[in-house]
């Protein structure tokens, strides 16, 4: 028998959001950022208006991204090119458990900053 390893699913870490899709937006998960999974706390980077998992500080060609902005709803696999998804940006509660940071984001501290951050732009983990 295969070991299957069960995949993160898609909006799990959702408590609560805002009624109708007020606390949705479509964004762009940036080409090279490779398999995201559902959960994962985004950044904006400046210069192209794109996304990826936020890092712990500032990084080079992802300017920007070191704030926490969103969460991605659904996994994506955006290793060849730029993918188009829906992410909770503002007015929602998030699972904390479920969260999913960047690889530099490896202590306790990092992780209460990018929370703040989250809290900032209206997304409440618990």
């Amino acid at each position: 028998m295969e070991n299957v390893t069960m995949q993160t699913r898609n909006l799990v870490f959702l408590l609560s959001e805002a009624a109708g899709r007020r606390s949705r937006s479509l964004i762009t998960i940036a080409s090279g950022a490779g398999k995201v999974s559902p959960g994962t706390v985004l950044g904006k980077v400046t210069a192209t208006g794109e996304y990826v998992a936020s890092p712990a500080a500032e990084t080079v060609g992802l300017e920007g991204a070191e704030t926490a902005v969103a969460i991605l709803a659904y996994g994506v696999d955006a290793t060849d090119q730029a993918v188009e998804v829906a992410a909770i940006d503002r007015d929602a509660e998030a699972k904390m458990p479920m969260l999913k940071f960047d690889v530099s984001v490896d202590d306790q501290t990092k992780i209460d900053a990018k929370v703040a951050q989250l809290d900032a732009v209206g997304i409440r983990a618990r």
